[in-house]
């Protein structure tokens, strides 16, 4: 059997009904001349897509209740997502990752999108995103609970910090009233939804494809959300084309596109490293904001979300690691040769040896 060469490419699809799980970034070996560039671009285009969320949730949320919004929204991804999979005929993912999508399509997919949309009813788009960018330092936090990674100093300083960071945020808001101060625990929930979800969709990855994972959860989300479907109807009737046509964007883009891309990502690297690639979220967002909303937020706010985001690097920060140590080369050793076997088969025990059979290192 010959051995894997390094640097040979990894197949990315299922062989023979099978899924490999694909190797973590961080994993030893896995430097940056291995890095998946295809991952990179994938967790770009997320990014950039929920930024956009969060204006068109904003923009939206002004004709639809949280709702509807989040079913019309779901719906919208789900058709979308269940056409490309007949195409592709991926069919039903494995029982193994029904868990995964079940959770994360519950939690993530209906929880989060319907308490982010009233928490966005209630404060603007820049501090939504802010606050609900603890997720990865919660995510951080859940798999010291549910995986057993431990709770090392850093996510405990990094915990402080951030809940300072969203007590700010929530004295900011006071000035502007009760509804102000539920729009940021509505953004910390859906942070937590946020989190769960994560974790959950990390395992049915090891089973089913990213596609599969996408558009079942969405899907589950979907069902989870039908009984606002009376509702939506009703407001579907009154609102304007434009406000229905940020609704289908919702659902063909940042849901359907940037949640497929991030499962992609996230097939190929660790949670908590695509945590962090959401840091860049709530900058995207204010500029986003600002330019179609005219909304910035204030100082005090922009501060308290700064050390929202504060604490969630310096939670997933780490010591620097010790150089791996140089690679053993193999040795085939060669048995010293019995001089009484040499006399008895007539060879001089000082003779070479042949080729090939000597202890050098190959």
């Amino acid at each position: 059997m010959k051995p894997i060469k390094a640097g040979s490419p990894v197949a990315e699809g299922p062989a023979a009904g099978s899924r490999t799980a694909a190797p973590h970034l961080d994993e030893p070996g896995a430097g940056r001349p291995g890095l998946d560039r295809r991952a990179v671009a994938a967790a770009a285009v997320t990014v950039v897509l929920w930024a956009s969320a969060f204006v068109s949730i904003r923009s939206a949320g002004a004709e639809f209740g949280p709702g509807p919004l989040a079913l019309g929204r779901l719906l919208a991804g789900t058709a979308v997502l269940g056409l490309i999979c007949a195409v592709r005929r991926e069919g039903l993912p494995p029982r193994a990752a029904w868990p995964g999508i079940l959770v994360s399509g519950l939690v993530w997919f209906g929880v989060y999108m319907v308490v982010l949309n009233w928490g966005e009813q209630q404060v603007d788009a820049g501090t939504a995103a802010m606050v609900v960018n603890i997720g990865p330092l919660l995510v951080a936090l859940l798999g010291g609970w549910l995986l057993r990674e431990g709770f090392p100093r850093r996510l405990l300083a990094g915990m402080a910090v951030s809940f300072g960071g969203a007590v700010v945020v929530g004295l900011s808001m006071s000035g502007s009233g009760s509804s102000s101060i539920m729009g940021v625990l509505l953004c910390v929930a859906a942070a937590v939804s946020y989190a769960t979800g994560v974790v959950a969709q990390k395992p049915a990855l090891r089973h089913a494809s990213a596609l599969q994972v996408t558009t079942f959860g969405c899907a589950v989300g979907a069902v989870a959300c039908l009984p606002f479907s009376g509702r939506l109807v009703t407001e579907l009737a009154d609102a304007p084309a434009g406000a229905t046509l940020n609704m289908v964007y919702l659902g063909v883009f940042p849901t359907a596109l940037a949640f497929t891309t991030w499962a992609y990502a996230l097939a190929r690297t660790s949670a908590g490293r695509m945590g962090a690639t959401t840091y860049a979220v709530p900058a995207l967002v204010v500029l986003m904001s600002w330019a179609a909303l005219g909304e910035i937020p204030g100082t005090v706010t922009l501060a308290g979300g700064l050390l929202c985001l504060a604490g969630v690097a310096v939670s997933r920060g780490s010591r620097r690691r010790a150089a791996a140590p140089e690679p053993v080369p193999h040795v085939e050793t060669v048995p010293s040769p019995d001089p009484g076997a040499a006399r008895r088969s007539g060879t001089p025990s000082g003779t070479a040896p042949a080729p090939g059979r000597t202890g050098t290192v190959r």
